[in-house]
């Protein structure tokens, strides 16, 4: 039997070659929006704290009743790192759709749940328990839901353009923030204050739960990802702990992008209006936009990182990261004005975007395929509850105590260890697990030469 002619092979390659584009970025595009849906219900928790906190927390003034609910919301957290390990085991033992598809689905039941809730004055203490309980389920869901999405979108993203398309996933997690804002702003804007306090706060809960079965359709519908390796040890903490020096350096570099990106997202609203004495509409206002900038510039530093590397972009977030924030705080600390805000926020969150542009993509190198659902999610779930999950308890308490100001240098000591474990990371081009052999790449390289084999 004569080979096929050599142009024959080119064309079908390149035919290949375009089916296969478009087929990552339709996985890219259904894996994020539900990324998105998820952030959505998580943040909205953290946007309308201000108007239901009283509804739970009827005693004490403004800022003890955010305490309190600030509390719940670091209880949250600290449910992550049982969805890190509960969801990345199952990510890497059944498949990375079949996590994704059962965290959607708890993450609607929690919102359902908070959007129903009694309050106080019906059922006394019962009600901030309920409260706790819906929390720690959403919590568990967002817990599977990182290292999952950041291990599928990473393995299907096109090798060279990895930390561009990744960064989707940041694009999405802020865009559920963006979501959220807006629902908030939205809602302000045709309804008072009182009516928000009375019951317009449960309006964004029932809109998450209803998003989430759209979520849903969108993620049966995308391809599993092959996963090579023994099946026996995948998603084991034996077989984890084998690579316990990337765990450690993605938990130091987490710590400090996951307490400097709360700081200056969700507990920022608080700050201005808590602090600053922003009105609260204005506040409002001002994070919308922020988010809205934000959002937008992500995909540049993912690109970035594709051409710098992502240990460049590790060095640069935590580096500048540790001048920025006492200046900042600082200035935002007496500041009314919101566009000097809007420009002082958005500053520091580019400085933050060297990270949260390739978060998924530069911890996802670090691991092997066996493991990598399970060490991704793992470790950003434990440094995320540790130290962005209490980001606003911690800032509360200390201004409470009268040293607000103190926040300002935890916060940039965390950032500092951040630098310390950037400059120690292994170089993903030369140690990275994405690419060689047992990868997505080998196996989709060696199915494109079956195709063109029997062409």
């Amino acid at each position: 039997m004569s080979a096929p002619p050599a142009d024959r092979i080119n064309i079908t390659s390149e035919v290949h070659d375009a089916a296969d584009r478009r087929r990552r970025i339709m996985a890219i595009v259904g894996s994020s929006s539900g990324n998105l849906v998820e952030w959505y219900d998580f943040y909205c928790y953290a946007f309308f704290a201000l108007y239901f906190a009283p509804a739970f927390f009827p005693k004490g003034d403004s800022t003890s009743q955010l305490l309190q609910t600030a509390g719940i919301f670091a209880v949250g957290f600290f449910m992550r790192p049982v969805g890190g390990w509960l969801f990345g085991r199952i990510g890497d033992r059944v498949g990375r759709r079949t996590s994704m598809v059962i965290s959607v689905l708890m993450m609607c039941f929690g919102s359902l749940l908070i959007g129903i809730l009694p309050t106080y004055e019906t059922v006394g203490t019962l009600a901030p328990v309920l409260l706790l309980l819906a929390r720690m389920l959403q919590g568990l869901s967002v817990g599977g839901e990182y290292g999952t999405s950041a291990t599928y979108m990473s393995e299907v993203a096109i090798k060279g353009r990895r930390g561009f398309f990744a960064s989707f996933q940041y694009v999405t997690l802020i865009g559920g923030q963006l979501l959220a804002s807006l629902v908030l702003v939205g809602l302000q804007a045709v309804m008072t204050s009182a009516e928000l306090t009375a019951y317009g706060w449960r309006i964004p809960f029932f809109i998450g739960a209803g998003l989430a079965v759209v979520a849903l359709y969108l993620r049966r519908s995308l391809a599993e990802t092959k996963e090579a390796g023994d099946k026996e040890n995948a998603g084991t903490f034996s077989e984890l702990f084998k690579h316990w020096r990337a765990f450690c350096v993605v938990l130091a570099y987490t710590a400090g992008g996951s307490l400097s990106f709360y700081t200056f997202t969700t507990y920022m609203q608080k700050y201005l209006v808590n602090t600053a004495g922003m009105p609260k509409t204005s506040a409002s206002q001002v994070m919308t936009w922020v988010l809205l900038v934000y959002m937008l510039i992500q995909p540049i530093f993912g690109a970035l990182s594709d051409k710098i590397g992502r240990k460049a972009n590790m060095i640069l977030y935590s580096g500048l990261g540790m001048l920025m924030v006492v200046p900042i705080m600082s200035f935002l600390h007496t500041n009314k004005d919101p566009y000097l805000a809007f420009a002082m926020i958005t500053l520091g969150l580019s400085v933050i975007s060297f990270y949260t542009g390739i978060s998924g993509i530069v911890k996802a190198e670090l691991f092997p395929t066996n493991v990598r659902a399970l060490g991704v999610g793992l470790s950003y779930a434990l440094a995320n509850a540790m130290f962005g999950g209490t980001a606003e308890y911690v800032a509360l308490w200390f201004k409470d105590a009268g040293i607000e100001t103190t926040f300002f240098w935890y916060v940039t000591i965390m950032l500092a260890i951040a630098f310390i474990a950037s400059l120690i990371m292994p170089n993903p081009k030369v140690h990275g697990y994405l690419d060689g052999a047992g990868t997505v790449e080998e196996a989709l390289g060696k199915k494109k030469k079956a195709g063109l084999a029997t062409a």
